[in-house]
């Protein structure tokens, strides 16, 4: 009682961390083991808690705990992966399960394997441990084509494409790569996927900032900046939001807590918001983390009209302050800035937090910056992540392949924090031009890149692939005539079409991401849309152009292969094409009709 009844003595031995024993363990099929917790303490003692620790799996598919007996892990019937959690007193340890697949393989089947750069080394390696073998190498047209729809956004055209054919030297998947990146829809493809990332919501930040952002992310991307000086000219930015766009995502995200989230996940790959309240159930962050991150932008301060959704069109002003606390949302106590992982900082009044955070952020000691950038780029050219989502990098989940993200941080890092660097070291590897089509050894890999795995076009590309191949254009509110959807700045140009095949709508009531699912609405549009069967009868459109040309059917036919697919047809498909054609000057229904055809197919709506 005079003690004051202290729930743990102050001399008490305090809780270091927990451990899992065996860290690693290598399955069969249907299979179980049993997975021991151990506490260990700051006195040197270890405790077996097994029984009162907490698991979850990451992928229960492959392996998960058993609801009657603590500890014990059970494989499923196929082999893959999975990450077993283990939470003891908001302490986590992870286990790695691995379940190969069965039969067995020799050194020399990974020693043959091309290595064109380090990327590939690291895939073999992941691929031995799990008796995975990569499909073969994709063709020269599936590559040249994914290699265009991957950097610029854009299909190759019939010349483009007979070009690279033709072309007879080594090395010439690696010059096509270097060509693209000098592209100029290079960075209207890349700044509109950040413009998902960043851009607001018009009705609530005004037309004229969310416009000057855009041009700020395209102006970025087209003189190449470093992602560092990117990072910091972005969190440290102050001044109009009608002259200076990259103040604008201050503008659209006032409140201090909600700022420190979205910088956090989009740009450390640490998702703070669950700290907020409470303990992460899934990470080692707690709320003082928590405040403490968002402490770094206290001293912004605005001065204009501010937000009045849904009428937003003032000038606002962003600028530091010399002052400003937060309170911490539990303790009401004023919170320091504390950078994650590390002690809390004192920070003069004449100096902008956000610069020192800015300068802990892009520093080389941090351990995420680059890495989630790696994570990031990976996932938008090899179609599915390292790490699921990109964002979410935690001991709980785990990236499929460890030491290939490290690899690419640290070459990131590296090069100076040079985005095309990333993306040529990435595509220049073998892996990235393997084919898609599955074998025997790899048909269940969904996560480690022995294929290639497909995934929809971005809506705005796909949209300019029709656009391109019927040589028509999209009007667009707000937009010059001729403009491309990757140009467009703002969802308020209304657009049924990118809204049908996922664009993003941050006017939605909780704001909606993008989607690559595909939908039965995408499917009926692309077969019945009024405005695709417009532009397929135009007396401009390819279609009538190709009709009254004096080319032969047979010609006509690959030209509407090499347009649509960017590869010649196969002799089945020239003859079942030419069935579809009558002689000239009757023609024209008939070419309408396979442009038609081949804009509703896989193969067209999809990047192989």
């Amino acid at each position: 009682m005079r003690q004051g009844s202290p729930r743990t003595p102050e001399t008490a031995a305090k809780l270091v961390r927990v451990v899992c024993e065996p860290p690693t363990q290598v399955l069969t099929p249907n299979s179980s083991f049993q997975l021991r917790v151990f506490a260990e303490y700051s006195d040197g003692t270890r405790r077996d808690v097994t029984d009162v620790t907490a698991f979850q799996s990451n992928d229960r598919a492959y392996a998960a705990p058993s609801n009657e007996i603590a500890g014990l892990v059970q494989a499923g019937p196929i082999p893959g992966e999975a990450a077993l959690m283990a939470r003891y007193m908001n302490n986590i340890a992870v286990c790695r399960v691995l379940i190969p697949q069965p039969g067995e393989l020799t050194t020399d089947d990974y020693a043959r394997l091309p290595r064109r750069n380090p990327v590939d080394e690291l895939v073999w390696q992941k691929l031995q441990l799990l008796k995975l073998l990569p499909s073969a190498e994709a063709t020269e047209t599936v590559f040249h084509r994914r290699a265009y729809l991957r950097i610029i956004g854009r299909q190759p055209t019939p010349e483009e494409t007979r070009a690279y054919l033709a072309d007879a030297t080594t090395g010439k998947r690696e010059a096509l790569i270097d060509r693209l990146l000098e592209r100029p829809e290079y960075a209207d493809f890349w700044a509109n996927k950040w413009a998902d990332l960043l851009r607001p919501n018009p009705y609530r930040a005004g037309m004229k900032a969310v416009w000057n952002l855009d041009a700020w992310l395209r102006q970025a991307f087209r003189k190449n900046q470093p992602y560092d000086q990117f990072v910091q000219e972005l969190l440290t930015s102050q001044g109009s939001s009608w002259r200076h766009g990259n103040v604008v995502v201050f503008r659209d995200r006032p409140e201090t807590v909600e700022i420190a989230s979205s910088v956090s996940q989009l740009f450390l790959g640490v998702r703070l918001e669950c700290a907020k309240c409470h303990h992460h159930p899934f990470e080692v962050w707690s709320q003082d983390d928590f405040y403490g991150f968002a402490a770094f932008f206290t001293r912004i301060g605005h001065k204009g009209e501010g937000l009045s959704p849904p009428i937003s069109g003032g000038q606002e002003m962003i600028f530091s302050t010399g002052g400003g606390q937060l309170a911490h949302g539990r303790t009401g106590a004023i919170v320091d800035p504390k950078p994650l992982a590390a002690e809390s900082l004192k920070i003069p009044g004449d100096q902008d937090p956000r610069e020192v955070l800015a300068g802990w952020m892009t520093s080389p000691d941090n351990p995420y910056f680059a890495k989630v950038m790696a994570s990031r780029m990976w996932s938008e050219l090899m179609g599915t992540g390292l790490v699921e989502p990109v964002d979410d990098l935690r001991a709980t989940n785990p990236a499929s392949n460890e030491p290939l993200l490290d690899y690419l941080a640290n070459d990131f890092r590296e090069s100076g924090y040079n985005i095309k660097h990333l993306i040529r070291r990435i595509m220049t590897s073998h892996v990235a031009g393997l084919g898609s089509q599955p074998t025997e050894r790899n048909l269940s890999d969904t996560r480690n890149f022995s294929r290639y795995y497909r995934q929809r076009l971005r809506a705005e590309v796909l949209l300019d692939a029709v656009n391109d191949c019927l040589d028509t254009e999209e009007e667009f509110p707000a937009m010059p005539a001729g403009s491309r959807a990757t140009q467009v700045w703002t969802f308020r140009s209304s657009s049924l079409f990118l809204d049908t095949f996922g664009r993003p709508d941050a006017n939605q009531d909780p704001p909606c991401e993008r989607t690559s699912d595909s939908t039965t609405p995408q499917i009926l549009h692309l077969m019945n849309s009024p405005a695709l069967n417009r532009k397929l009868s135009l007396d401009t459109a390819r279609p009538a152009q190709l009709a009254a040309s004096s080319l032969s059917n047979e010609q006509l036919v690959e030209e509407a292969y090499l347009w649509v697919y960017c590869r010649l047809p196969t002799a089945e498909e020239r003859q079942v094409a030419l069935e579809l054609l009558p002689a000239p000057p009757d023609r024209r229904k008939g070419v309408e009709d396979l442009f038609w055809v081949l804009l509703n197919t896989p193969e067209f709506s999809f990047v192989d």
